[in-house]
């Protein structure tokens, strides 16, 4: 870390008051783009998926919970995986907190990845989650909203991830989904994100960005895999996958376990 510049209080209070009409601005800038989000048109959802959930069989409508409103993380967790996504597991450790507020302002929150429900419960259990999650396996919804794709598709080439053409590596990506059910049942796809953007989900970076050492992502890929772990993991050793995937100290010199960039 460089050394900062120190200066009287009077020369401190003039250069802070300068960021704060930056930060002014941003917040502005953040509040046009929320309401650009809220206006965008909406696309019916025809198709009738169907998730396994604890409960058994759930279609999309039931995940709404008797909401009207449902925010969908697409969390990155495919079949044998044995464990989540690095990325998206610090994601959800900031949800639990926030979900009592949500479901009062009449918005469920689940997350859905295409591995079979009896692991992801058991994945769910060692991190000690509450929130809702459902396998989509079998199902069409990871590959329809653009985080799933097929060995077929990874071996012809470019697939579409983040409303681009990519050639991601992976099978599984990370996003988010948010739909609207109305009075007669009708389903809506309102928005989607996809990589970075979701990074506002994040509190603890928002907390880091203000330290002096800010986000401190010093290398090798310069973010969160730089030093995200599973929560039960840090002190463990080991790396972060370009996945986004844990690999354990003990496999750190196989030549399988350094995988290619998904981005």
């Amino acid at each position: 870390m460089e050394a900062h510049k120190v200066v009287s209080a009077e020369e401190w209070l003039v250069a802070r008051k300068a960021l704060l009409a930056g930060e002014k601005a941003l917040t502005r800038a953040r509040d046009e783009v929320s309401r650009q989000r809220r206006a965008l048109p909406w696309l019916r959802v025809e198709k009738p998926y169907l998730f396994d959930g604890p409960g058994g069989r759930q279609t999309l409508a039931e995940l709404f919970d008797g909401r009207s409103q449902l925010i969908v993380k697409h969390f990155m967790f495919g079949p044998g995986w044995q464990e989540g996504c690095v990325g998206c597991s610090f994601e959800v450790d900031h949800v639990e907190g926030a979900l009592p507020h949500l479901e009062h302002h009449d918005v469920s929150y689940v997350a859905v990845s295409r591995a079979p429900l009896a692991e992801i419960e058991a994945f769910r259990r060692r991190m000690g989650w509450r929130f809702r999650w459902v396998s989509s396996y079998g199902s069409d919804f990871n590959y329809d909203f653009g985080v799933s794709f097929t060995p077929e598709a990874l071996a012809a080439g470019e697939v579409t991830y983040n409303y681009a053409p990519c050639r991601p590596g992976i099978e599984e990506l990370s996003g988010r989904s948010v739909f609207y059910r109305d009075a007669d049942g009708g389903i809506f796809h309102t928005y989607s994100a996809y990589g970075r953007g979701n990074e506002e989900l994040l509190g603890t970076y928002v907390l880091l960005d203000l330290t002096p050492k800010g986000r401190n992502e010093t290398g090798p890929r310069h973010d969160l895999t730089d030093w995200v772990r599973h929560h039960d993991r840090y002190g463990a050793g080991g790396f972060v996958a370009p996945t986004g995937r844990y690999v354990a100290a003990a496999a750190e010199d196989s030549c399988c376990a350094r995988q290619p960039p998904a981005r």
